[in-house]
């Protein structure tokens, strides 16, 4: 037997526990997403970014946004989340037959949802794909990533190159004055929540009658 085993440190059994527990769920978590049963809309599937600016939904918002655009389009209506993810998400898991969704957003990572992920930088708000032409969605939904004019100007001209009319701003309570002035729209009764509270509060604006009041 060798002596030298003894000097090898040894983790307490609260800790081993506690390392055991870490690795077990997270083993879940990733047979969860390798499961014929995994959800790869439901939100949260790609986790929040900070970095980006990326705060998601709570389930009962996105449901309540995504089921108010489905209403605004119309049948046969053509829906586009401009940087709003987690109402993508839940517009799929929808599975609508009767409207299609895309998709417009800085993070790579939603290039998994295929041809309805269309690359965007807010700084570049024109910079779009050529097949990607104006006015060709019945209502666009826009939650630009920062709470300053300069980014709500920039997105404001993506939104009004693609809209045919209807937009479904969620912005923050703060904004109000400059997203009535950048798109004329106002704000809802509506309170949007979060996954996890944020500290600026946040509120829908529309330049339609929507469900959201």
């Amino acid at each position: 037997m060798d002596d030298d085993d003894d000097d090898i440190p040894q983790l307490s059994s609260h800790t081993l526990a506690a390392l055991q527990e870490f690795y077990l769920e997270q083993q879940q978590r990733e047979g969860m997403k390798t499961s014929q049963g995994f959800n790869q809309y439901s939100i949260g599937s790609i986790e929040e970014d900070w970095q980006l600016s990326q705060f998601w939904y709570s389930d009962e918002t996105a449901s309540c946004l995504a089921k108010e655009a489905v209403v605004a389009a119309g049948e046969g209506g053509r829906i586009a989340c401009v940087s709003a993810p987690s109402v993508y998400q839940k517009l799929k898991e929808l599975d609508g037959k009767d409207f299609s969704v895309c998709i417009l957003e800085y993070d790579r990572r939603f290039s998994v949802y295929g041809e309805e992920f269309i690359f965007y930088d807010y700084n570049q708000p024109l910079n779009l794909p050529e097949n990607l032409l104006p006015h060709s969605f019945d209502i666009v939904i826009a939650d630009p990533p920062y709470l300053s004019e300069e980014c709500l100007q920039k997105t404001a001209e993506t939104i009004k190159y693609l809209t045919k009319g209807k937009i479904l701003l969620c912005t923050g309570a703060i904004m109000e004055e400059q997203a009535a002035k950048h798109l004329g729209v106002k704000m809802c009764k509506f309170i949007p929540k979060h996954l996890r509270n944020l500290a600026n509060e946040f509120r829908c604006y529309v330049n339609y009658a929507s469900g959201l009041d």
